[in-house]
């Protein structure tokens, strides 16, 4: 674990502050993570926290999980700036989060609802498919300090958490997807830029959840 860790921050710190991102295939992605316990000191900590940050922004994506790095540690950041048309922001419950730091997270769903959405995945680089989440979902985990932060979360910000939670116990989201939805990212902007995925998954022969929001 040490020497992934000094691999990933020599990486970052040897250039512009970002750490390369392990793509599908790698068997860190598939490997569940190590719970958190002290492995780093509070000052590699941060540091790694710094290039998983910067990393994350300069790809850029919403959230990024250590595995991600290279690293078989429960951990996790998000971001998300919803920069997004009113009514894609609407449609997907999608406002801006803060980052913050997940450790050691896991989540439950709270209720039945789920909502299914194109979704795509930095270690999946250049498609996305739609994937059916937990609309409403408890999530469980500490911050950098280790103080518990536990909440519920909904909408896009639900879907971010579970998203990196799921990379943390070795799944992707084309685990969770409906494959006959998979797009590049430029048939997506260009072919299904609609709020909802009714009309790819008329066009492209795949069902939507009952009862899911779309």
């Amino acid at each position: 674990m040490r020497a992934q860790v000094e691999a990933a921050l020599a990486a970052a710190e040897a250039g512009d502050g970002t750490a390369p991102i392990v793509e599908a295939g790698d068997p860190v992605l598939r490997t569940p993570a190590v719970e958190f316990d002290g492995q780093v000191d509070d000052d590699d900590l941060a540091r790694l926290i710094a290039a998983m940050r910067a990393t994350m922004r300069a790809a850029p994506g919403v959230g990024l999980a250590a595995p991600q790095v290279g690293i078989g540690l429960r951990l996790a950041v998000l971001e998300d700036a919803a920069q997004v048309r009113d009514d894609v922001a609407r449609a997907r419950e999608r406002t801006p989060t803060a980052f913050e730091v997940l450790i050691n997270p896991r989540y439950e769903a709270v209720g039945h609802e789920t909502a299914a959405f194109y979704e795509g995945c930095l270690s999946v680089p250049g498609y996305q498919a739609v994937v059916e989440r937990p609309r409403r979902l408890m999530l469980r985990a500490q911050d950098a300090t280790g103080r518990a932060t536990d909440r519920e979360v909904h909408g896009w910000a639900a879907r971010i958490a579970a998203h990196e939670t799921d990379h943390l116990d070795g799944v992707l989201c084309l685990d969770r997807a409906q494959l006959r939805s998979l797009a590049t990212h430029e048939h997506v902007a260009r072919l299904w830029p609609q709020p909802t995925a009714q009309r790819a998954a008329q066009a492209l022969g795949f069902d939507l959840p009952p009862g899911a929001s779309l």
